[in-house]
């Protein structure tokens, strides 16, 4: 199974370069963020041209999430599960696809470090991992794919004094996202690139891409059963370049289900 995520920075601008993406990357399964679409606009029948099932979780301008299938989508979950408090935007949606549950995460940035957005950042994350344990546990196979806005680690961004004092880096949100792999998921990428200096966003700006300033926050994290199988990954660096591409790139990996 190939499991993909991409922030393509609103659906309706990069909708082209998705499709042309689809069609020779043949993710079985994709996770979008930042599709900026209300749940109404969402090109579900476009999708279904190309072979996948679709759902959606947006309000309109901001945020948005998708999950697309070609192995098929049941059980859907909009937003955190259960008993856990609603979300104010959206920003996570679950569902099964061929006996993996997948959820779609566009965490939120942060803006600046110690406001009341980073601490919303923080309490997202842990409510997070909550989701995750009422939707099965660590001894399911789930991948959690998305835009995450953490670096994992220095290595994670093209020059660790840049982002000094800044959000992505600190320890309390390295602390979150080290929460989840002691919850018991994996980060795929650092399994098959253990010391790569490989990044997955590009600020639009000043030639970042170009003069290879970026970041890896766009992670896809995998449950022991998972990553067990898991065979290949890739920064698709490709889907960066071009006209009007998104401001990242691209992940996905291969794991043998």
């Amino acid at each position: 199974m190939r499991i993909a995520t991409w922030n393509v920075n609103s659906l309706k601008a990069r909708m082209p370069r998705v499709q042309e993406w689809l069609g020779y990357a043949k993710p079985d399964v994709l996770c979008l963020q930042e599709t900026k679409m209300s749940d109404s606009a969402f090109p579900h029948l476009a999708f279904g041209a190309l072979g996948y099932e679709s759902v959606h979780h947006g309000s309109g301008q901001w945020n948005g999430v998708a999950i697309l299938s070609k192995v098929g989508i049941s059980d859907p979950v909009f937003g955190f599960v259960g008993p856990i408090e609603p979300d104010r935007d959206t920003r996570l949606i679950s569902a099964k696809c061929a006996g993996v549950y997948v959820t779609s995460v566009y965490v939120p940035n942060g803006r600046e470090v110690g406001s009341e957005h980073y601490h919303y950042k923080l309490e997202w994350l842990d409510k997070l991992r909550e989701h995750l344990g009422v939707l099965g546990g660590p001894g399911e196979a789930m991948a959690v794919c998305g835009d995450f806005n953490v670096a994992p680690a220095d290595m994670d961004v093209w020059d660790p004094a840049a982002f000094a004092g800044s959000t992505h880096v600190t320890d309390e949100e390295r602390a979150s996202l080290s929460a989840l792999e002691e919850w018991g998921m994996t980060d795929a990428f650092r399994m098959v690139y253990s010391d790569a200096e490989l990044y997955s966003y590009w600020d639009y700006r000043s030639g970042d891409f170009h003069q290879h300033r970026g970041m890896r926050i766009d992670l896809i994290l995998l449950t022991a059963s998972l990553a067990a199988k898991l065979e290949w990954a890739l920064v698709d660096r490709n889907a960066r370049k071009g006209k009007q591409p998104s401001d990242h790139a691209p992940v996905f990996v291969d794991v043998a289900v």
